[in-house]
């Protein structure tokens, strides 16, 4: 039987036609759900927290640290949970 957990709570920021902002904002257990990027994106946490991405390879852990971006490209397929203690939020950027 599959989890079923909450999902993360996604507020579009701005959209311009050369990048979509989009915050995200998680309850502890929070997920987005799997989801492929259809474009490059930056990923900028709010503050630091655990996460578990959940790929096609498997299922790994990331610390992320406050104001510590990483970028990937397009076709990235995942599901992103909040395992921190805590809620947890990050600003995504997709170059469009």
């Amino acid at each position: 039987m599959t989890e079923k957990r909450l999902p993360a709570t996604a507020s579009m920021q701005l959209e311009n036609g050369r990048v979509r902002v989009t915050r995200y904002d998680f309850g502890v257990g929070a997920e987005t759900g799997w989801h492929t990027h259809a474009h490059d994106y930056v990923v900028v946490p709010l503050w630091d927290g655990a996460l578990r991405l959940e790929e096609p390879e498997g299922v790994r852990a990331v610390e992320l640290k406050a104001g510590v971006s990483y970028a990937r490209g397009a076709g990235v397929e995942h599901n992103v949970i909040n395992a921190s203690s805590g809620p947890f939020a990050f600003v995504e950027v997709e170059l469009l």
